[in-house]
């Protein structure tokens, strides 16, 4: 019994010290956890610079971020310059802006990560100033067209990813009528889906048409989130090139820019905007949304989207730097970096997307970075129409647009507009894509005015960067530094020792 007392007596300081040791061991472990998620030791800190890109225009002061998120936003004026219980980073004349959202980029986890993979791809985002990926439901191995296969996609990000990730469903034939299989898609966390109007090239995700893109729309409404939509439509009597013909000059670009005219995204826009009426204000499928990726023609096809937004469709559209940046007639023979569909088409072209997009007929831009491994895309053999295709551009996007938009004067809040704000919106995301108090913590610098070669002494994160069309390139934009949420994850070529980027689901 005395001993019995005795261990009542001591309980309470047992208890306590067991709570001091687990506290101590807690706070430890908190701090060995945030050294490894960031280059900066500490969680509460001042950016400085002359330039940040806020949604009332170009500022010179001060962003203050704690915990992850932005809790302050002060003028040069305003700043207190004279507190001493936060740690100030000043960067100068260097340009501080919300951190780019992609929302097209295939990284082929799980299943095909000798393409990419999360590691490697979402290094390669921070490194070219993305702090968040919308990974496309294809070219992974299965794709994303279920709730199983959505795990398969989340498990393999899960402490894998250096940016935050979000996840498109598909929508392919085995469930556009299947409204319960799409809802359970929706409520388990994707942010909206993604189907083709042509052959994706991957066998588990087979073409859709007007009919199933309808059914779509009408369970997406409920959810208010985006169907997205690769516009290409096959019009076997305007093939220009037969593909058996043994004479063709398979290694000139020109052969196979024949196989997938102007007339295919045409034809696939104007069978989507024959269900895209219902998604206007009182149209059965109000709440729902459609928009076009990577939209390569600039004439016919832009001027139907532009009609359907007069007549109120709830309607975007994207393009992708490398429609901005080649054209036809400059890419070699054989030259199968250059490979991607739509394709890159004639300089006419490019200027008219330009036009477009300064004009703000073009919403948004995307990276459609899509890698494979270097023997798919042939480029020994040279050949365009057996190639794989895809544009690998991932951590070039930044200095790119802003290499090639210079002589079109396109300023640094077009920028943020095309590849944070508009990007944000799209995806949901209320707290990313602007500079603004309450949202994450998520921000690009930049220095506008520093030119670099991307030659092989250039360090590059992309898995595979042989296969990239931007390879021996003059690029001004050089990214210094890229904070998600808050974590400083990239600095001038280095990463954050540990990848703590989140998985983004919808709720």
């Amino acid at each position: 019994m005395e001993n019995l007392n005795l261990q009542w007596r001591l309980l309470p300081t047992l208890t306590l010290l067991a709570a001091s040791l687990f506290f101590l061991v807690f706070k430890d472990s908190a701090k060995l956890s945030h050294s490894e998620c960031s280059l900066l030791p500490y969680n509460h800190y001042w950016l400085t610079s002359k330039r940040i890109v806020t949604p009332k225009g170009v500022i010179s002061g001060a962003v203050e971020i704690k915990e992850g998120n932005i809790i302050s936003i002060v003028s040069e004026e305003e700043w207190p310059r004279n507190s001493k219980t936060e740690q100030v980073v000043d960067y100068g004349e260097a340009v501080i802006m919300p951190g780019l959202i992609d929302v097209h980029a295939h990284l082929d986890d799980p299943g095909r990560t000798e393409w990419e993979g999360f590691p490697s791809g979402t290094k390669a985002a921070a490194a070219g100033g993305i702090t968040t990926l919308i990974d496309m439901p294809l070219n992974s191995d299965p794709s994303t067209i279920s709730t199983e296969t959505l795990k398969l996609k989340v498990d393999a990000a899960e402490k894998r990813i250096y940016v935050d990730v979000g996840f498109w469903g598909g929508l392919v034939p085995e469930n556009a009528y299947n409204a319960s299989a799409l809802e359970a898609l929706l409520n388990a966390g994707v942010l909206g889906l993604k189907s083709f109007m042509c052959p994706s090239g991957i066998n588990d995700f087979p073409m859709t048409n007007a009919s199933h893109i309808k059914e779509g729309l009408s369970v997406l409404a409920r959810y208010k989130k985006p169907l997205l939509v690769h516009a290409e439509m096959e019009q076997d009597s305007e093939r220009h090139v037969k593909l058996e013909d043994d004479t063709l000059d398979t290694r000139s670009y020109s052969t196979y820019l024949k196989t997938r005219p102007p007339s295919w995204e045409e034809a696939a826009i104007r069978e989507l905007l024959t269900v895209a009426k219902d998604t206007r204000t009182g149209g059965p499928a109000e709440g729902a949304h459609l928009h076009i990726v990577h939209l390569s023609d600039a004439s016919s096809s832009l001027d139907l989207l532009m009609e359907a937004k007069t007549n109120g469709d709830s309607i975007t559209v994207e393009t992708c730097p490398h429609y901005l940046a080649f054209s036809a007639e400059e890419i070699p023979d054989g030259d199968t970096r250059f490979k991607c569909a739509p394709p890159i088409r004639d300089a006419a072209n490019k200027e008219k997307l330009w036009e477009a997009l300064m004009d703000g007929h073009i919403d948004m831009l995307s990276s459609d970075h899509s890698p494979t491994v270097p023997e798919l895309k042939l480029l020994d053999e040279g050949n365009f129409l057996k190639a794989w295709g895809g544009i690998s551009s991932l951590q070039f996007v930044l200095p790119v647009t802003w290499s090639y938009g210079r002589k079109y004067g396109v300023t640094l809040e077009q920028l943020a507009s095309w590849w944070s704000e508009r990007p944000a919106k799209l995806a949901g995301q209320v707290s990313k894509g602007a500079i603004a108090i309450g949202n994450h913590a998520d921000l690009v610098v930049w220095e506008p005015e520093a030119e670099f070669e991307l030659d092989n002494d250039h360090p590059v994160h992309m898995k595979h960067p042989s296969i990239s069309a931007y390879l021996g390139r003059r690029l001004s934009g050089k990214v210094l530094a890229t904070i998600s949420r808050g974590n400083l994850v990239y600095k001038e070529g280095n990463h954050a020792p540990a990848a703590c980027g989140s998985p983004i689901l919808a709720t």
